[in-house]
């Protein structure tokens, strides 16, 4: 398969998760990203460990993040392999990092002095905060970023703390967005020949995805969102929007109007419910109003009825639903891939379909260095 991104070179100085993930989103479209780390123990997310999992010396969870990788350790402070390291950059044509303002100044590796070195390089940035501002240089991690964003505000239900979203949210998204940078700078290089600087935050991105309500929020008098009392998945969105108890399950009812849900199911709407202006305001009665009859049923009967008519519901599945599917299986979703001491894991594949072909890669993250001899003798340094 001849991947869109076959002959681009991607020097990774990231670590953790957003740049990472950037990096891994490259690769699986066909770019060599070689992750630049310390020698020895390589890049600190090495140790970032889910439920304490580890493959060979290093987290499963860097497993993921760094598949289909090569590693070149170089001690950055080291001026024989700053030299290495800045040949290396001459050849590239994407260098990522995320260390915080002016650390890459000091080592001699800030974006203007790379430019000198490599003027058609594309030079991408992951910042916690941005680089200026009285947050440049606080930590940026995931759930610090998702606290102070307001999206912790937005899911669970009213009488709950903030709940912050189950997955590295902030991070993901922030290297989907460097992703899309880069990618936009590689065409405009096509046309101008020059590289450019890419900048994104975990702040900013983290807003960026939030832009229905901020935006709500900015034109509705900056009214606070107001979760719904129980069993709502959007603090902005009427009723029926929500998860309802059924008999044997729980059921999601998404995009269906009031009007068109009772009367599929045979329940008459009160009269003080007919105003559809009425359907946010009093989410929560309606929601409430609507809880007993959904319980009388099980999740089948009410799939039956509301599939049947093409609106839009669902059952609430775990993983383990999910992956005994045929819906599931049809995908394809996940993929085996092996450690250099063949060590196998299995994890997920790159989602994005190229020409209807899956994009599947066996080889899992390299250890600290384990490219080392291969690299030099191929660059010339």
């Amino acid at each position: 398969m001849n991947l869109p991104l076959k002959g681009i070179t991607v020097l990774e100085f990231a670590q953790f998760m957003a740049g990472p993930s950037a990096g891994l989103k490259m690769a699986d479209l066909g770019a060599r990203v070689i992750k630049i780390e310390r020698p020895g123990t390589g890049e600190a997310g090495r140790q970032i460990a889910i439920k304490n999992l580890f493959i060979d010396e290093s987290s499963m969870v860097f497993h993921t993040a760094n598949r289909n990788k090569q590693s070149y350790a170089a001690n950055l402070k080291d001026p024989a392999d700053l030299d290495k390291v800045k040949k290396l950059i001459a050849k590239a044509d994407v260098m990522t990092h995320n260390f915080r303002p002016g650390v890459m100044d000091k080592i001699g590796l800030d974006y203007d002095t790379v430019a000198a070195i490599n003027p058609k390089i594309v030079y991408g940035v992951v910042s916690g905060y941005g680089a200026k501002g009285p947050w440049a240089k606080k930590p940026g991690q995931d759930l610090l970023i998702q606290s102070l964003s307001g999206l912790v505000h937005l899911s669970g239900n009213a009488d709950d703390n903030p709940t912050p979203s189950g997955l590295a949210t902030s991070d993901i998204f922030t290297g989907v967005h460097l992703v899309q940078g880069i990618l936009a700078a590689l065409i405009q290089r096509n046309k101008t020949g020059k590289g450019a600087l890419v900048e994104v935050s975990l702040l900013e991105s983290t807003l960026d995805i939030q832009f229905e309500v901020i935006t709500t929020y900015l034109n509705d008098g900056n009214k606070l969102p107001q979760r719904a009392k129980k069993g709502n998945a959007h603090a902005y969105l009427d009723a029926p929007y929500g998860i309802y108890k059924t008999k044997d399950s729980y059921i999601a009812i998404a995009l269906i109007s009031l009007d068109e849900l009772t009367k599929v199911m045979g329940v008459e709407l009160p009269e003080a419910y007919a105003d559809k202006a009425t359907w946010f305001v009093k989410r929560d009665e309606i929601m409430a109003f609507l809880s007993p009859y959904f319980e009388k049923e099980t999740n089948a009967h009410w799939l039956g009825i509301f599939e049947g008519l093409d609106l839009s519901c669902s059952d609430i599945y775990t993983y383990r639903d999910l992956f005994n599917h045929e819906g599931y299986r049809v995908l394809k979703m996940d993929q085996e891939v092996e450690t250099s001491d063949g060590i196998t894991m299995r994890t997920t594949r790159c989602p994005i379909r190229i020409d209807g072909q899956r994009s599947f890669h066996r080889k899992s993250a390299p250890k600290p260095g384990e490219d080392n001899v291969l690299i030099e003798k191929e660059f010339g340094i």
